[in-house]
């Protein structure tokens, strides 16, 4: 038996590289009212194409933000996340400033973790596609998020302690860091 080194398999070993090239040679179609969907914050997150999918490079997320919706201010070092508006609008601020993104607008987060939210201000339903390389954001939200119907939304929860060191734990787990709501400001 032959065995290809697959190029940039790094570290991970060639059966690592061997499933992600499986993987990334597999197609994936999702239809409008597949994929997995979430509630998390009062937002409503499905997942498209999840890392396992895709070997790892990637996941993408259909991000149903409503109005007055949208993360606290956080950072994720590993991640780079970008955001695509299909419907609606969003306010984006960053440590470098803020952004109104409208329809048709693309914010790209890069590696690093630079603090980032963003917001729904209007009182329109704001629909994004985020995207995220390398994937691990979509294991992120199935494991905090409850799970809803497809275009379903829950109320944000109550902020209590237990919530509160529950989305911390979580977050620490996937390298992500969480900040006050005001951080930003």
């Amino acid at each position: 038996m032959q065995i290809i080194r697959v190029g940039g398999c790094g570290n991970r070993g060639i059966n690592s590289c061997i499933r992600r090239k499986k993987a990334m040679n597999t197609i994936v179609t999702t239809g409008p009212n597949d994929g997995q969907s979430v509630s998390v914050g009062g937002n409503t997150y499905r997942i498209l194409i999840t890392g396992a999918q895709t070997g790892g490079a990637y996941t993408a997320i259909e991000m149903l933000v409503p109005p007055g919706g949208g993360p606290g201010p956080h950072a994720h070092a590993a991640w780079q996340e970008s955001f695509f508006v299909m419907d609606g609008e969003i306010e984006v601020k960053s440590e470098q400033g803020i952004y109104t993104a409208t329809k048709g607008s693309l914010v790209n987060i890069p590696q690093g973790g630079m603090v980032h939210c963003f917001r729904n201000k209007t009182d329109q339903l704001a629909r994004l596609l985020c995207t995220v390389v390398p994937a691990g954001m979509d294991n992120f939200f199935l494991e905090f998020g409850i799970p809803v119907a497809n275009g379903k939304f829950l109320p944000p929860p109550l902020m209590t302690p237990e919530l509160a060191a529950k989305m911390k734990a979580i977050a620490e787990k996937y390298n992500q860091q969480l900040f006050p709501p005001d951080y930003l400001d």
